[in-house]
């Protein structure tokens, strides 16, 4: 499991790109680049990591489900995810 303040970190992350999209499209829109520099770092939404909503780990993410594979392959196992079953050939 990724430790607390990662994902605490990720959410607050994601506040600021909300509390400042309209902010950049409007900049990004007039070209004025020297004020879209001067926003907080955390504004661009390309810092936010997707991370697993069960175990908070960034690698193997499935986006389609938001879940890491390890969790997906758990909770696919346990018939949590409609739809999912094993394949077998």
């Amino acid at each position: 499991m990724a430790k607390k303040a990662w994902m605490e970190r990720n959410k607050r992350k994601a506040k600021t790109v909300a509390k400042y999209a309209a902010k950049r499209a409007e900049l990004k829109a007039s070209g004025d680049y020297e004020a879209l520099a001067k926003l907080p770092r955390d504004a661009s939404p390309v810092r936010l990591v997707n991370r697993c909503q069960v175990t908070g780990r960034r690698h193997g993410y499935f986006r389609k489900f938001r879940v890491s594979r390890l969790t997906f392959r758990e909770l696919a196992r346990s018939g949590m995810i409609p739809g999912v079953t094993k394949g077998s050939w």
